[in-house]
């Protein structure tokens, strides 16, 4: 009977996880440059003597979804749409440095440029710093110039960074609960000398709503699957001890 009752709650319990990974999934839909989680299930094997006829199930969320989302144009100066495989290079909250495909910048009154989350954007030799401008301009390859603030018509552009594209290719990365691209056991990705941007454009959510529902609903069912197991190893219970109150 216990195999029974623990098999159906590891699975109600990787179903939870699940839920909420599609849910967090759904609620992102419309979040820049997100990538949606992916959960992987997976069977476990437990040692030992009685425990070989056990087979609890896991759901962890292990990854997310890769692929590239729509771009959309805005027209606006600070939103750049990566347009190859890289990702844009940021500082994550502990210092370290971080990735990801989120465009919408603005610039702090401190005048670091940062991400539509708060996250400052690395350039060449750390977090970048605008100083006042009349007009910005981002280049293909990430390259910012500004006209300063003030300055006389006519005045020509100046360089002030480059916004560091990197390459996850070949290397083992994961997605961390910042919704950052972070590099398995620390480190840092080797700048991509070939990432493009799209200036004054947005790469939106990957997130297929219509799919997530239906994975959703599917996940409910398979709930329901796992609760109906354990009502039926209650009765199962309920009738051997009714069996064992019968008088002689």
């Amino acid at each position: 009977m216990d195999r029974l009752i623990y098999t159906a709650m590891s699975g109600m319990k990787s179903q939870m996880t699940a839920q909420a990974a599609i849910a967090n999934n759904i609620a992102n839909a419309n979040t820049t440059g997100f990538r949606a989680d992916r959960v992987n299930f997976d069977n476990l094997m437990v040692e030992g003597d009685g425990f070989d006829t056990r087979r609890p199930t896991t759901g962890d969320v292990v990854d997310m979804d890769r692929d590239p989302g729509a771009i959309e144009q805005t027209g606006r100066a600070l939103d750049i749409a990566v347009g190859s495989d890289s990702w844009i290079a940021v500082q994550a909250t502990d210092g370290s440095e971080a990735y990801t495909r989120r465009g919408d910048l603005s610039v702090a009154p401190s005048g670091l440029l940062q991400t539509g989350d708060g996250f400052p954007v690395m350039g060449s030799a750390g977090p970048i710093t605008l100083p006042p401008y009349d007009a910005l301009t981002i280049g293909e390859d990430g390259t910012i110039s500004i006209r300063p603030l003030g300055s006389e018509p006519g005045t020509p552009p100046q360089v002030i960074d480059k916004i560091k594209l990197a390459s996850a290719e070949g290397t083992d990365t994961v997605k961390g609960t910042d919704n950052l691209l972070h590099v398995r056991g620390g480190g840092v990705l080797p700048q991509d000398l070939g990432g493009q941007v799209v200036s004054g454009a947005l790469e939106q959510s990957n997130v297929n709503l219509t799919q997530s529902l239906v994975d959703m609903i599917e996940n409910q069912r398979s709930y329901q699957v796992q609760a109906n197991l354990l009502r039926e190893a209650k009765k199962m219970d309920e009738g051997g001890a009714s069996l064992l109150r019968m008088p002689s």
